[in-house]
Protein backbone atom coordinates (compact mmCIF):
# COMPACT_ATOMS: atom_id res chain seq x y z
CA UNK A 1 0.00 0.00 0.00
CA UNK A 2 1.20 3.52 -0.75
CA UNK A 3 2.44 5.48 2.25
CA UNK A 4 2.28 9.06 3.22
CA UNK A 5 3.43 10.76 6.37
CA UNK A 6 1.02 12.71 8.50
CA UNK A 7 1.28 15.33 11.21
CA UNK A 8 -1.34 14.44 13.79
CA UNK A 9 -2.62 17.59 15.46
CA UNK A 10 -4.58 17.72 18.69
CA UNK A 11 -6.04 21.05 19.78
CA UNK A 12 -6.19 21.81 23.48
CA UNK A 13 -7.68 25.17 24.40
CA UNK A 14 -6.39 26.34 27.76
CA UNK A 15 -8.70 28.13 30.18
CA UNK A 16 -9.64 31.60 28.97
CA UNK A 17 -8.34 34.42 31.13
CA UNK A 18 -10.01 37.76 31.73
CA UNK A 19 -10.72 39.63 28.50
CA UNK A 20 -8.09 42.26 29.33
CA UNK A 21 -5.33 39.64 29.54
CA UNK A 22 -3.59 37.58 26.87
CA UNK A 23 -5.34 34.31 26.11
CA UNK A 24 -3.28 31.22 25.32
CA UNK A 25 -3.94 28.61 22.65
CA UNK A 26 -1.96 25.37 22.71
CA UNK A 27 -1.57 22.97 19.78
CA UNK A 28 0.27 19.64 19.77
CA UNK A 29 1.66 18.29 16.47
CA UNK A 30 3.02 14.76 16.00
CA UNK A 31 4.23 13.19 12.73
CA UNK A 32 3.11 9.64 11.84
CA UNK A 33 2.44 7.36 8.81
CA UNK A 34 -0.72 6.76 6.76
CA UNK A 35 -1.73 6.13 3.12
CA UNK A 36 -1.99 8.27 0.01
CA UNK A 37 -4.04 7.68 -3.13
CA UNK A 38 -2.61 8.07 -6.68
CA UNK A 39 1.03 7.73 -5.64
CA UNK A 40 3.52 5.08 -4.66
CA UNK A 41 5.78 7.65 -3.00
CA UNK A 42 5.82 9.04 0.53
CA UNK A 43 4.63 12.56 1.23
CA UNK A 44 4.05 14.55 4.40
CA UNK A 45 0.71 15.97 5.54
CA UNK A 46 -1.14 16.89 8.71
CA UNK A 47 -3.53 14.62 10.60
CA UNK A 48 -3.61 12.22 7.66
CA UNK A 49 -5.21 14.85 5.46
CA UNK A 50 -4.33 17.89 3.43
CA UNK A 51 -4.87 20.75 4.20
CA UNK A 52 -4.05 20.42 7.86
CA UNK A 53 -6.25 21.81 10.64
CA UNK A 54 -6.91 25.51 10.94
CA UNK A 55 -5.36 27.31 13.90
CA UNK A 56 -7.73 29.84 15.49
CA UNK A 57 -6.81 32.70 17.82
CA UNK A 58 -7.83 36.29 18.56
CA UNK A 59 -5.84 39.43 18.01
CA UNK A 60 -3.08 39.75 20.67
CA UNK A 61 -3.46 36.11 21.79
CA UNK A 62 -0.46 33.96 22.59
CA UNK A 63 -0.15 30.76 20.53
CA UNK A 64 1.84 27.66 21.55
CA UNK A 65 2.45 24.95 18.96
CA UNK A 66 4.26 21.84 20.10
CA UNK A 67 5.80 19.91 17.17
CA UNK A 68 7.33 16.42 17.40
CA UNK A 69 9.00 14.95 14.31
CA UNK A 70 8.43 11.23 13.86
CA UNK A 71 9.24 11.08 10.13
CA UNK A 72 12.45 10.58 8.20
CA UNK A 73 12.62 14.17 6.89
CA UNK A 74 13.96 17.22 8.68
CA UNK A 75 10.99 19.53 9.33
CA UNK A 76 10.27 23.16 10.24
CA UNK A 77 6.99 25.08 10.28
CA UNK A 78 6.56 28.75 9.34
CA UNK A 79 3.65 30.94 10.43
CA UNK A 80 3.41 32.90 7.19
CA UNK A 81 2.55 36.55 7.79
CA UNK A 82 2.74 36.43 11.59
CA UNK A 83 5.01 39.39 12.39
CA UNK A 84 6.79 37.59 15.22
CA UNK A 85 7.48 40.68 17.34
CA UNK A 86 10.56 39.72 19.39
CA UNK A 87 9.83 36.05 18.66
CA UNK A 88 12.16 35.50 15.72
CA UNK A 89 13.06 32.09 17.15
CA UNK A 90 9.52 30.95 16.29
CA UNK A 91 9.46 32.15 12.66
CA UNK A 92 10.43 28.77 11.27
CA UNK A 93 12.43 28.92 7.99
CA UNK A 94 15.05 26.17 8.10
CA UNK A 95 18.64 27.34 8.63
CA UNK A 96 17.48 30.98 8.77
CA UNK A 97 15.87 31.33 12.22
CA UNK A 98 16.23 27.75 13.39
CA UNK A 99 17.90 24.45 12.69
CA UNK A 100 15.31 21.94 11.50
CA UNK A 101 13.63 19.35 13.69
CA UNK A 102 15.45 16.12 12.96
CA UNK A 103 13.61 12.82 13.28
CA UNK A 104 12.62 12.31 16.90
CA UNK A 105 13.09 15.95 17.89
CA UNK A 106 10.43 18.33 19.24
CA UNK A 107 10.06 22.08 19.51
CA UNK A 108 7.57 24.49 21.06
CA UNK A 109 6.73 27.40 18.75
CA UNK A 110 5.70 30.28 21.03
CA UNK A 111 4.46 33.57 19.55
CA UNK A 112 1.83 36.27 19.96
CA UNK A 113 -0.32 37.59 17.12
CA UNK A 114 0.22 41.21 18.13
CA UNK A 115 -1.93 43.80 16.36
CA UNK A 116 -3.07 41.38 13.66
CA UNK A 117 -6.43 40.05 12.63
CA UNK A 118 -7.55 38.16 9.51
CA UNK A 119 -6.41 35.15 7.50
CA UNK A 120 -2.85 33.82 7.21
CA UNK A 121 -1.36 30.37 6.65
CA UNK A 122 1.16 28.01 8.14
CA UNK A 123 3.36 25.71 6.10
CA UNK A 124 6.57 23.70 6.14
CA UNK A 125 9.62 25.83 5.37
CA UNK A 126 12.32 23.43 4.31
CA UNK A 127 12.86 21.77 0.92
CA UNK A 128 9.55 21.13 -0.92
CA UNK A 129 7.62 19.72 2.05
CA UNK A 130 5.14 22.60 1.96
CA UNK A 131 3.60 20.91 -1.10
CA UNK A 132 1.36 19.13 1.40
CA UNK A 133 2.25 20.50 4.85
CA UNK A 134 0.05 23.57 5.19
CA UNK A 135 -3.09 24.94 6.81
CA UNK A 136 -4.98 28.11 7.67
CA UNK A 137 -4.40 30.59 10.48
CA UNK A 138 -7.56 32.52 11.41
CA UNK A 139 -7.00 35.51 13.70
CA UNK A 140 -10.36 36.79 14.90
CA UNK A 141 -10.86 40.39 16.07
CA UNK A 142 -10.64 41.09 19.78
CA UNK A 143 -13.70 40.10 21.75
CA UNK A 144 -16.54 42.63 21.23
CA UNK A 145 -14.66 44.16 18.25
CA UNK A 146 -16.45 44.07 14.90
CA UNK A 147 -15.34 43.72 11.31
CA UNK A 148 -15.11 47.03 9.36
CA UNK A 149 -17.56 45.54 6.84
CA UNK A 150 -21.03 43.95 7.07
CA UNK A 151 -21.00 40.97 9.40
CA UNK A 152 -21.20 37.74 7.37
CA UNK A 153 -23.70 35.02 8.17
CA UNK A 154 -21.03 32.36 7.84
CA UNK A 155 -17.31 32.00 7.15
CA UNK A 156 -15.61 29.44 4.91
CA UNK A 157 -11.90 28.61 4.56
CA UNK A 158 -10.87 27.83 0.98
CA UNK A 159 -7.25 26.68 0.57
CA UNK A 160 -5.88 26.32 -2.94
CA UNK A 161 -2.95 24.01 -3.56
CA UNK A 162 -1.16 21.69 -5.96
CA UNK A 163 -1.37 17.90 -6.17
CA UNK A 164 1.60 15.76 -7.14
CA UNK A 165 1.48 12.08 -8.01
CA UNK A 166 5.26 11.91 -7.60
CA UNK A 167 7.38 12.43 -4.50
CA UNK A 168 8.10 16.17 -4.57
CA UNK A 169 11.45 15.68 -2.81
CA UNK A 170 12.53 13.35 -5.63
CA UNK A 171 11.19 15.78 -8.25
CA UNK A 172 13.30 18.70 -7.10
CA UNK A 173 16.37 16.61 -6.23
CA UNK A 174 16.47 15.12 -9.74
CA UNK A 175 15.98 18.54 -11.33
CA UNK A 176 18.78 20.08 -9.26
CA UNK A 177 21.18 17.30 -10.22
CA UNK A 178 20.31 17.71 -13.89
CA UNK A 179 20.31 21.52 -13.81
CA UNK A 180 16.93 21.73 -15.54
CA UNK A 181 13.41 22.84 -14.49
CA UNK A 182 11.45 20.28 -12.43
CA UNK A 183 8.22 18.71 -13.60
CA UNK A 184 5.04 20.61 -12.76
CA UNK A 185 2.25 19.36 -10.52
CA UNK A 186 -0.53 17.09 -11.78
CA UNK A 187 -3.55 19.06 -10.56
CA UNK A 188 -4.75 21.94 -8.45
CA UNK A 189 -6.71 21.36 -5.27
CA UNK A 190 -9.51 23.13 -3.42
CA UNK A 191 -9.38 22.18 0.26
CA UNK A 192 -7.36 19.13 -0.72
CA UNK A 193 -9.83 17.92 -3.37
CA UNK A 194 -8.50 17.49 -6.90
CA UNK A 195 -11.78 16.98 -8.70
CA UNK A 196 -11.53 14.83 -11.84
CA UNK A 197 -7.83 14.12 -12.51
CA UNK A 198 -6.77 11.97 -15.49
CA UNK A 199 -5.36 8.53 -14.60
CA UNK A 200 -6.28 8.85 -10.94
CA UNK A 201 -9.09 7.59 -8.75
CA UNK A 202 -11.77 10.25 -8.11
CA UNK A 203 -10.77 12.44 -5.17
CA UNK A 204 -14.05 14.29 -4.82
CA UNK A 205 -15.13 17.78 -5.82
CA UNK A 206 -15.24 20.75 -3.49
CA UNK A 207 -18.79 21.99 -2.86
CA UNK A 208 -19.75 25.27 -1.20
CA UNK A 209 -23.31 25.07 0.14
CA UNK A 210 -25.06 28.45 0.45
CA UNK A 211 -28.51 29.67 1.44
CA UNK A 212 -30.35 32.37 -0.54
CA UNK A 213 -29.91 35.89 0.77
CA UNK A 214 -27.06 35.11 3.13
CA UNK A 215 -23.55 36.59 3.04
CA UNK A 216 -20.43 34.46 3.32
CA UNK A 217 -16.89 35.51 4.20
CA UNK A 218 -14.54 33.39 2.09
CA UNK A 219 -11.04 33.08 3.56
CA UNK A 220 -9.07 32.21 0.41
CA UNK A 221 -5.47 31.02 0.70
CA UNK A 222 -3.00 30.10 -2.03
CA UNK A 223 -0.79 27.36 -0.58
CA UNK A 224 0.48 26.18 -3.99
CA UNK A 225 4.17 25.51 -4.46
CA UNK A 226 4.71 27.26 -7.78
CA UNK A 227 1.43 28.48 -9.26
CA UNK A 228 -0.16 31.92 -9.21
CA UNK A 229 -3.91 31.40 -9.43
CA UNK A 230 -7.23 32.90 -10.48
CA UNK A 231 -10.39 32.12 -8.47
CA UNK A 232 -13.96 32.80 -9.60
CA UNK A 233 -17.55 31.65 -9.10
CA UNK A 234 -19.99 31.62 -12.01
CA UNK A 235 -22.77 34.22 -11.77
CA UNK A 236 -21.42 35.83 -8.60
CA UNK A 237 -19.17 38.75 -7.72
CA UNK A 238 -16.81 38.79 -4.77
CA UNK A 239 -16.05 41.83 -2.59
CA UNK A 240 -12.47 41.82 -1.32
CA UNK A 241 -12.24 43.25 2.22
CA UNK A 242 -8.83 42.00 3.37
CA UNK A 243 -5.54 40.71 1.98
CA UNK A 244 -2.69 39.16 3.97
CA UNK A 245 -4.53 39.85 7.25
CA UNK A 246 -4.90 43.61 6.66
CA UNK A 247 -8.21 45.29 5.91
CA UNK A 248 -8.74 46.90 2.51
CA UNK A 249 -11.23 49.26 0.94
CA UNK A 250 -13.99 47.06 -0.51
CA UNK A 251 -13.21 45.92 -4.06
CA UNK A 252 -15.94 44.10 -5.99
CA UNK A 253 -14.70 41.81 -8.74
CA UNK A 254 -15.74 38.66 -10.64
CA UNK A 255 -12.21 37.23 -10.44
CA UNK A 256 -9.59 37.14 -7.70
CA UNK A 257 -5.88 36.81 -8.40
CA UNK A 258 -3.84 35.26 -5.60
CA UNK A 259 -0.14 34.35 -5.57
CA UNK A 260 1.47 31.58 -3.50
CA UNK A 261 1.60 32.70 0.13
CA UNK A 262 -1.08 35.34 -0.28
CA UNK A 263 -4.49 35.33 1.42
CA UNK A 264 -7.66 37.15 0.41
CA UNK A 265 -10.89 37.55 2.38
CA UNK A 266 -13.91 38.25 0.20
CA UNK A 267 -17.64 38.63 0.85
CA UNK A 268 -19.96 36.47 -1.26
CA UNK A 269 -23.65 37.32 -1.44
CA UNK A 270 -25.86 34.34 -2.27
CA UNK A 271 -28.18 36.45 -4.43
CA UNK A 272 -28.67 34.32 -7.55
CA UNK A 273 -31.50 31.94 -8.50
CA UNK A 274 -31.13 28.55 -6.81
CA UNK A 275 -28.92 26.32 -8.99
CA UNK A 276 -25.44 24.86 -9.21
CA UNK A 277 -22.68 27.34 -10.11
CA UNK A 278 -19.22 26.40 -11.29
CA UNK A 279 -16.17 27.44 -9.21
CA UNK A 280 -12.88 27.56 -11.11
CA UNK A 281 -9.24 27.65 -9.99
CA UNK A 282 -6.79 28.24 -12.84
CA UNK A 283 -3.17 29.27 -13.34
CA UNK A 284 -1.72 32.65 -14.27
CA UNK A 285 1.60 32.74 -16.13
CA UNK A 286 2.48 35.34 -18.75
CA UNK A 287 6.00 34.07 -19.48
CA UNK A 288 7.15 31.08 -21.58
CA UNK A 289 7.54 28.91 -18.49
CA UNK A 290 6.08 25.50 -17.73
CA UNK A 291 3.16 25.57 -15.31
CA UNK A 292 0.33 23.30 -14.19
CA UNK A 293 -2.40 24.53 -16.52
CA UNK A 294 -5.08 22.06 -15.40
CA UNK A 295 -8.15 23.96 -14.13
CA UNK A 296 -9.79 22.59 -11.00
CA UNK A 297 -13.53 22.83 -10.63
CA UNK A 298 -15.77 23.17 -7.60
CA UNK A 299 -19.48 23.76 -7.18
CA UNK A 300 -21.49 26.44 -5.37
CA UNK A 301 -24.84 24.89 -4.59
CA UNK A 302 -28.11 26.38 -3.36
CA UNK A 303 -30.47 24.18 -1.29
CA UNK A 304 -33.06 22.16 -3.15
CA UNK A 305 -31.09 22.11 -6.40
CA UNK A 306 -31.60 18.73 -8.10
CA UNK A 307 -28.48 16.66 -8.57
CA UNK A 308 -29.13 16.54 -12.33
CA UNK A 309 -29.71 20.30 -12.59
CA UNK A 310 -27.82 22.13 -15.33
CA UNK A 311 -24.60 23.78 -14.13
CA UNK A 312 -24.23 27.54 -14.54
CA UNK A 313 -20.85 27.81 -16.23
CA UNK A 314 -18.04 30.32 -16.32
CA UNK A 315 -14.85 30.49 -18.37
CA UNK A 316 -11.60 30.82 -16.42
CA UNK A 317 -9.26 33.61 -17.50
CA UNK A 318 -6.60 32.77 -20.09
CA UNK A 319 -3.27 31.58 -18.74
CA UNK A 320 -1.63 34.86 -19.79
CA UNK A 321 -4.38 37.23 -18.57
CA UNK A 322 -1.85 39.91 -17.63
CA UNK A 323 -4.26 42.83 -17.80
CA UNK A 324 -6.73 41.12 -15.46
CA UNK A 325 -3.99 40.24 -12.98
CA UNK A 326 -2.45 43.71 -13.11
CA UNK A 327 -5.77 45.54 -12.77
CA UNK A 328 -6.74 43.47 -9.76
CA UNK A 329 -3.50 44.09 -7.86
CA UNK A 330 -3.43 47.78 -8.80
CA UNK A 331 -6.97 48.27 -7.48
CA UNK A 332 -6.23 47.10 -3.92
CA UNK A 333 -6.03 49.89 -1.33
CA UNK A 334 -5.53 49.93 2.43
CA UNK A 335 -8.62 50.74 4.46
CA UNK A 336 -6.78 53.74 5.99
CA UNK A 337 -9.49 54.48 8.55
CA UNK A 338 -9.21 56.16 11.93
CA UNK A 339 -9.19 52.77 13.63
CA UNK A 340 -6.92 51.15 11.04
CA UNK A 341 -4.59 53.86 9.72
CA UNK A 342 -2.01 53.32 7.00
CA UNK A 343 1.39 53.98 8.58
CA UNK A 344 3.43 54.02 5.38
CA UNK A 345 6.92 55.54 5.94
CA UNK A 346 7.11 58.96 4.30
CA UNK A 347 10.85 59.39 4.72
CA UNK A 348 13.39 56.70 3.90
CA UNK A 349 16.63 55.84 5.70
CA UNK A 350 17.73 53.00 3.40
CA UNK A 351 16.84 52.92 -0.30
CA UNK A 352 17.61 49.55 -1.91
CA UNK A 353 17.38 48.35 -5.51
CA UNK A 354 17.10 44.56 -5.90
CA UNK A 355 17.07 42.78 -9.24
CA UNK A 356 15.29 39.43 -9.02
CA UNK A 357 15.41 36.76 -11.67
CA UNK A 358 16.55 33.42 -13.02
CA UNK A 359 19.78 32.88 -14.94
CA UNK A 360 22.14 30.18 -16.18
CA UNK A 361 25.53 29.21 -14.77
CA UNK A 362 28.03 26.64 -16.08
CA UNK A 363 27.72 23.15 -14.57
CA UNK A 364 30.09 20.42 -15.69
CA UNK A 365 27.98 17.61 -14.20
CA UNK A 366 24.60 18.83 -15.50
CA UNK A 367 22.73 17.53 -18.53
CA UNK A 368 23.38 20.50 -20.81
CA UNK A 369 26.59 21.67 -19.19
CA UNK A 370 24.68 24.40 -17.39
CA UNK A 371 22.27 24.86 -14.52
CA UNK A 372 19.42 27.24 -13.76
CA UNK A 373 19.98 29.61 -10.84
CA UNK A 374 17.91 32.23 -9.05
CA UNK A 375 19.44 35.40 -7.70
CA UNK A 376 18.92 38.78 -6.09
CA UNK A 377 21.42 41.43 -7.16
CA UNK A 378 23.42 38.71 -8.90
CA UNK A 379 23.84 36.73 -5.64
CA UNK A 380 22.53 33.17 -5.49
CA UNK A 381 21.94 32.51 -1.81
CA UNK A 382 23.71 29.51 -0.31
CA UNK A 383 21.93 27.95 2.64
CA UNK A 384 24.19 27.70 5.71
CA UNK A 385 24.55 24.61 7.89
CA UNK A 386 24.02 26.67 11.07
CA UNK A 387 20.92 28.85 11.41
CA UNK A 388 21.68 32.52 10.64
CA UNK A 389 19.80 33.74 13.71
CA UNK A 390 21.78 31.42 15.95
CA UNK A 391 25.07 32.51 14.33
CA UNK A 392 24.08 36.16 14.80
CA UNK A 393 23.02 35.79 18.43
CA UNK A 394 26.10 33.81 19.48
CA UNK A 395 28.54 35.70 17.21
CA UNK A 396 29.57 32.52 15.37
CA UNK A 397 31.98 33.57 12.66
CA UNK A 398 32.19 32.12 9.16
CA UNK A 399 28.45 31.43 8.76
CA UNK A 400 27.47 34.58 6.86
CA UNK A 401 28.74 38.00 5.82
CA UNK A 402 26.81 41.27 6.08
CA UNK A 403 27.87 42.66 2.70
CA UNK A 404 24.79 41.91 0.61
CA UNK A 405 24.80 44.56 -2.16
CA UNK A 406 22.28 47.42 -1.93
CA UNK A 407 22.20 47.58 -5.74
CA UNK A 408 23.16 45.18 -8.56
CA UNK A 409 26.93 45.08 -9.15
CA UNK A 410 26.42 45.19 -12.93
CA UNK A 411 24.12 47.78 -14.47
CA UNK A 412 22.41 46.79 -17.72
CA UNK A 413 19.02 46.77 -19.43
CA UNK A 414 17.32 44.49 -16.87
CA UNK A 415 14.23 43.79 -18.98
CA UNK A 416 16.22 43.50 -22.22
CA UNK A 417 19.24 41.44 -23.20
CA UNK A 418 21.73 40.83 -20.37
CA UNK A 419 25.50 40.79 -20.88
CA UNK A 420 26.63 37.49 -22.38
CA UNK A 421 29.15 36.92 -19.62
CA UNK A 422 26.77 37.61 -16.72
CA UNK A 423 27.12 34.94 -14.02
CA UNK A 424 25.78 34.88 -10.51
CA UNK A 425 28.02 34.68 -7.46
CA UNK A 426 27.26 32.25 -4.65
CA UNK A 427 27.19 33.47 -1.09
CA UNK A 428 25.48 33.52 2.30
CA UNK A 429 25.11 37.27 2.60
CA UNK A 430 22.74 39.40 4.68
CA UNK A 431 21.92 43.11 4.57
CA UNK A 432 22.20 44.82 7.97
CA UNK A 433 19.54 47.33 9.01
CA UNK A 434 19.62 49.62 12.07
CA UNK A 435 16.71 49.15 14.46
CA UNK A 436 13.67 51.28 13.54
CA UNK A 437 15.12 52.37 10.20
CA UNK A 438 12.71 52.96 7.34
CA UNK A 439 13.41 50.97 4.20
CA UNK A 440 12.39 51.20 0.57
CA UNK A 441 13.09 48.31 -1.80
CA UNK A 442 12.51 48.47 -5.54
CA UNK A 443 12.20 44.87 -6.73
CA UNK A 444 13.12 44.78 -10.42
CA UNK A 445 12.44 41.73 -12.59
CA UNK A 446 15.45 40.78 -14.68
CA UNK A 447 15.46 38.82 -17.93
CA UNK A 448 18.68 36.82 -17.95
CA UNK A 449 16.64 34.02 -19.56
CA UNK A 450 13.16 35.51 -19.89
CA UNK A 451 11.13 37.96 -17.80
CA UNK A 452 8.91 36.23 -15.27
CA UNK A 453 6.61 37.11 -12.37
CA UNK A 454 8.05 36.68 -8.86
CA UNK A 455 5.67 36.70 -5.83
CA UNK A 456 8.06 37.87 -3.11
CA UNK A 457 7.58 37.31 0.63
CA UNK A 458 9.19 39.23 3.50
CA UNK A 459 9.38 37.63 6.95
CA UNK A 460 9.12 39.62 10.18
CA UNK A 461 7.34 42.72 8.85
CA UNK A 462 4.47 43.75 6.68
CA UNK A 463 5.22 46.26 3.94
CA UNK A 464 3.34 48.82 1.88
CA UNK A 465 3.21 48.47 -1.91
CA UNK A 466 3.77 52.09 -2.95
CA UNK A 467 4.37 51.61 -6.66
CA UNK A 468 4.48 49.21 -9.58
CA UNK A 469 5.23 49.46 -13.27
CA UNK A 470 6.54 47.80 -16.43
CA UNK A 471 10.02 48.07 -17.88
CA UNK A 472 13.04 49.32 -15.96
CA UNK A 473 12.44 51.41 -12.86
CA UNK A 474 13.19 55.11 -13.41
CA UNK A 475 14.43 56.58 -10.08
CA UNK A 476 13.74 60.12 -11.28
CA UNK A 477 10.23 59.74 -12.70
CA UNK A 478 8.55 56.68 -11.19
CA UNK A 479 8.58 57.84 -7.53
CA UNK A 480 6.43 60.81 -8.57
CA UNK A 481 3.48 58.43 -8.93
CA UNK A 482 4.00 56.52 -5.67
CA UNK A 483 0.89 56.08 -3.52
CA UNK A 484 1.81 57.29 -0.03
CA UNK A 485 -1.78 57.76 1.15
CA UNK A 486 -3.49 54.35 1.11
CA UNK A 487 -1.13 51.76 -0.43
CA UNK A 488 -2.10 48.17 0.18
CA UNK A 489 -0.29 46.51 3.09
CA UNK A 490 0.95 42.95 2.48
CA UNK A 491 3.54 40.33 3.36
CA UNK A 492 3.77 38.87 -0.17
CA UNK A 493 3.67 40.82 -3.43
CA UNK A 494 4.22 39.99 -7.08
CA UNK A 495 7.03 41.55 -9.08
CA UNK A 496 5.39 41.78 -12.53
CA UNK A 497 6.86 40.09 -15.56
CA UNK A 498 9.28 42.56 -17.14
CA UNK A 499 8.51 45.17 -14.48
CA UNK A 500 9.12 46.38 -10.94
CA UNK A 501 7.43 46.79 -7.57
CA UNK A 502 8.35 49.30 -4.84
CA UNK A 503 7.70 48.48 -1.17
CA UNK A 504 8.32 50.30 2.12
CA UNK A 505 8.54 49.06 5.70
CA UNK A 506 9.95 49.93 9.11
CA UNK A 507 12.67 47.62 10.47
CA UNK A 508 11.44 47.60 14.08
CA UNK A 509 11.75 43.88 14.75
CA UNK A 510 15.24 42.70 15.77
CA UNK A 511 16.45 39.43 14.28
CA UNK A 512 17.19 37.79 10.94
CA UNK A 513 14.39 37.91 8.38
CA UNK A 514 14.11 36.04 5.10
CA UNK A 515 13.17 37.70 1.78
CA UNK A 516 12.48 35.23 -1.03
CA UNK A 517 10.40 34.37 -4.05
CA UNK A 518 7.44 32.25 -2.99
CA UNK A 519 7.64 30.13 -6.12
CA UNK A 520 9.43 27.27 -4.43
CA UNK A 521 11.44 26.37 -7.51
CA UNK A 522 12.98 29.86 -7.61
CA UNK A 523 13.75 29.78 -3.89
CA UNK A 524 15.47 26.42 -4.35
CA UNK A 525 17.58 27.90 -7.14
CA UNK A 526 18.80 30.68 -4.83
CA UNK A 527 16.36 33.58 -5.31
CA UNK A 528 16.49 34.62 -1.66
CA UNK A 529 18.39 36.75 0.86
CA UNK A 530 18.06 37.84 4.49
CA UNK A 531 17.96 41.06 6.46
CA UNK A 532 19.69 41.36 9.82
CA UNK A 533 17.89 43.93 11.98
CA UNK A 534 20.09 45.11 14.85
CA UNK A 535 18.90 45.53 18.42
CA UNK A 536 17.62 48.89 19.58
CA UNK A 537 17.74 50.22 23.13
CA UNK A 538 16.74 48.04 26.06
CA UNK A 539 15.03 44.65 26.27
CA UNK A 540 11.86 45.77 24.46
CA UNK A 541 13.91 46.53 21.34
CA UNK A 542 16.26 43.56 21.51
CA UNK A 543 16.24 39.93 20.43
CA UNK A 544 15.63 37.77 23.52
CA UNK A 545 17.64 34.62 24.20
CA UNK A 546 16.60 31.47 22.34
CA UNK A 547 14.27 28.99 24.04
CA UNK A 548 15.91 26.03 25.74
CA UNK A 549 14.46 23.50 23.29
CA UNK A 550 15.64 25.29 20.13
CA UNK A 551 16.70 22.52 17.71
CA UNK A 552 20.42 22.10 17.15
CA UNK A 553 22.08 21.50 13.81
Amino acid sequence: MALYVRVAVTLLLLPTLADSLVRHYKFNLVLKNTTKICSSKAIVTVNGRCPGPALYAREDDNVLVRVVNHVSYNVTLHWHGVRQRQTAWADGPGYITQCPLQPGQGYLYNFTVTGQRGTLLWHAHISWLRATVYGAIVILPKKNASYPFPKPDKEEIIILGEWWKADTEAVINQAMQAGIPPNVSDAHTINGLTGPVPNCSPQGTYTLHVEPGKTYLLRIINAALNDELFFQIAGHHLTVVEVDATYTKPLTTPTIYIAPGQTTNALLKADQPPAKYLITVSSFMDAPVGVDNLTNYGILRYPGTPTAATMVLTSPPPLNATAMQSNFTASLRSLNSKQYPTAVPLTIDRSLFFTVGVGVNPCATCVNGSMLVGDINNVSFVMPTIALLQAHYYNISGVFTDDFPAAPPVIYNYTGNPPSNLRTMNGTKVYRLPFNSTVQIVLQDSAAIAPESHPTHLHGSNFFVVGKGLGNFDPNEDPKSFNLVDPVERNTVDVPTGGWTAIRFRADNPGVWFLHCHLEVHTTWGLKMAFLVDNGNGPNESLPPPPSDLPKC
